[in-house]
């Protein structure tokens, strides 16, 4: 992808954020990745999301390093970079302090899968960090919270379950390109506004059996997957 289409992905992203209710303010961050060339571009810290334009976008190598100084980079990037050196699948990453997603990660509940929504995109439950000891909140926060993040995914595929919820933060989800990180936190805000509901009429709920949430998954994953036109699938039923 070329440099200018990947700022242009990546200030859609970030928009998209804001138009779906998501990010409010200016507490979130969406970036993306180029792996031919090792580029990652990200949205500015501190911008108004409505002043922001393509040439605002920074570009970074996929340690961090500025390769463009007109503008201070989010100040979540290590966490990205950490992610994207981690999990080579994913071309974009997305963090937001969505309304339910947060009230999940603040209170440490993991999102079970509690119907074919969730498995519809979320290969199991989706899961809660571990809170960042002293050490790695004193020292290299924003990495430590990278680094929770692939911890919680050892043994896991990232991209079967595409979101996690840090512990007193809140989530991060992200895809394979910025189109369907954007849909990844969509659905993350929804199945946790669903659970969240559902395990408040019924708290003792249970998930759904593993033969349904893996029905469900892969019709729309991998290469048997029946739902679509073309391939993979990305939509509801």
């Amino acid at each position: 992808m070329s440099l200018t289409k990947l700022k242009q992905s990546v200030l859609e992203a970030n928009l998209a954020t804001v138009r779906h209710g998501l990010v409010m303010a200016t507490f979130g961050n969406a970036s993306g990745i180029d792996r031919e060339s090792g580029m990652v571009v990200i949205k500015p810290s501190g911008v108004a999301y409505e002043d922001m334009t393509p040439d605002h976008m920074v570009v970074t190598d996929i340690d961090g390093r500025p390769l463009d100084n007109r503008y201070k980079p989010s100040s979540d990037l290590d966490t990205h970079t950490t992610l994207y050196r981690a999990f080579t699948g994913i071309g974009a990453v997305i963090h937001t302090h969505s309304t339910y997603a947060t009230i999940m990660a603040q209170t440490l509940t993991p999102i079970i899968p509690l119907g074919t929504t969730h498995a519809d995109y979320f290969r199991g439950e989706i899961p809660v960090t571990r809170h960042l000891t002293r050490s790695e909140i004193e020292n290299g926060y924003v990495a430590a919270t990278g680094d929770v993040i692939v911890e919680t995914f050892k043994g896991r595929d990232p991209l079967e379950v595409p979101a996690v919820l840090v512990a007193g933060h809140g989530p991060f989800v992200w895809g394979r390109d910025t189109e369907e990180a954007i849909l990844n936190a969509l659905i993350l805000e929804e199945v946790a506004k669903m659970a969240w509901h559902s395990q408040t009429l019924k708290p003792a709920l249970k998930p759904i059996p593993d033969s349904l949430l893996d029905h469900h998954y892969r019709r729309k994953h991998g290469p048997d997957a029946t739902y679509g036109q073309y391939g993979r699938g990305r939509g509801g039923s």
